[in-house]
Formats: C-alpha cells, sequence, structure tokens
C-alpha cells in the first residue's frame, strides 16, 4: 500500500484494488488540493479544512459518522470523539481505524483532547498513525507525544502542522518531533507499506507534500 501526503490532515492510501482519501481541504486553506480520485472518502468533521468531497473525483463513497464500514476491500471504523473549544466546543470529531492490503492505520482528524482509555484499545494494533500535530484547535505536541506511547504504533506521520501556505497559525512539526526525541527526519514524497516491511521499533515518517 502506498501513502502520499496531499496537505494538512489529508493523505491518499493506494491499495491494490482501491483507493482512500482522508479529509480532503478547501481553497480556504490557503493550499491547492490537487486533482483525485477516490473509491472512498473519510470526513473528521464538517469543517472546510476537512471535508471537501467536491474536490475529490470518481464519485466515492463517502464516510462521515461513526460505525463500521466494508467498501472496496476497504474495512473503516469509525470513532466518536468530540472536538476542542477552538474546535468547535461540542462539536463531534470522527478518528478512523481503516485496514487496507494487511495494514492497520489510524486518522485522529482534529482530535482535540486525550482519548479514554477503551478508545486507545480500540486503536490497539495501528500499524500506521495519522498524528495531528500542530496544537491550536487539536491536541498540544506534548499530549500527542503521549498518546503516541499508549498507542504504539510501527509508523507516526504528523499532520495539521505549521507550512508557510496555511492562512492560520499551527505549532512546527519540529516540537511534535522534539516530544518524539526524534533528533532529524529526511521528508519522503511517498512511503509504501506492507505487512512484512514494518518497523521493528517505532519509525516517524516526514511526509513531502505531493503536487499531484
Amino acid at each position: 500500500m502506498e501513502i502520499q501526503w496531499l496537505g494538512h490532515s489529508c493523505f491518499r492510501l493506494r491499495a491494490a484494488t482501491s483507493t482512500l482519501i482522508t479529509d480532503p481541504f478547501s481553497s480556504t486553506l490557503g493550499i491547492a488540493l490537487p486533482e483525485i480520485q477516490a473509491d472512498v472518502v473519510t470526513i473528521s468533521h464538517p469543517h472546510p479544512h476537512h471535508s471537501n468531497v467536491e474536490g475529490v473525483e470518481g464519485d466515492p463513497y463517502v464516510i462521515d459518522v461513526p460505525g463500521e464500514y466494508d467498501v472496496k476491500e476497504i474495512y473503516v471504523h469509525g470513532i466518536a470523539t468530540t472536538l476542542s473549544a477552538e474546535a468547535g466546543e461540542g462539536g463531534r470529531n470522527v478518528i478512523y481505524r481503516i485496514e487496507m492490503d494487511g495494514v492497520t492505520l489510524g486518522h485522529l482528524g482534529d482530535l482535540g483532547q486525550p482519548l479514554p482509555s477503551r478508545q486507545v484499545e480500540e486503536l490497539s494494533g495501528v500499524d500506521v498513525l495519522f498524528l495531528p500535530a500542530g496544537g491550536g484547535c487539536t491536541m498540544t505536541p506534548a499530549q500527542a507525544a503521549q498518546l503516541v506511547n499508549l498507542i504504539e504504533p510501527r509508523i507516526v506521520i504528523p499532520m495539521h502542522y505549521q507550512s508557510p501556505e496555511l492562512t492560520f497559525s499551527l505549532s512546527p512539526v519540529e516540537e511534535i518531533l522534539r516530544e518524539l526525541s526524534v533528533q532529524e527526519v529526511v521528508p519522503q514524497a511517498r512511503i509504501s507499506v506492507t505487512p512484512t516491511n514494518l518497523p521493528p521499533e517505532r519509525r516517524v515518517v516526514l511526509m513531502e507534500k505531493a503536487s499531484r
């Protein structure tokens, strides 16, 4: 399975027979969403920076509420959490456990607070964790790092952090790297993940934003 970062919280996950897009964003973010197609789209919450379904071609199946879904050999489990006060007090954020090509991924959306132990258990066994790392309307970098230690994924991919194009301010990615005790990371344009090539110890991967 191939992973590409399209910016902010948006990733393209390409399996052998299908493609999933997470949290497609609108142009109000300050970044242009490239031309993309998908079979499945997951939406963490209805903010325009996370819910631009119209920007995804291919008549995808849209998942935006908690539940269990099995679509085109992709299994998705959506888990309800709450947004922080900054993101919209009382609003709902959906985190997703996604299984594709034998790999299990967790996308935390705009998770704004630590998870209770029950929901941490629901994410146990996640191989790849997409982690909001910029603070603001999400967890602080320190809280995010603590959650990583609880979930124990094999690969951590930071998302939702400051970049020059954004129309608002978030913490830089260097803060979460410090919290995770990572000294240096070389950004990658894409990574390929299979059940057999997962690292034996936790690895933090920074992604370069894909242009197409």
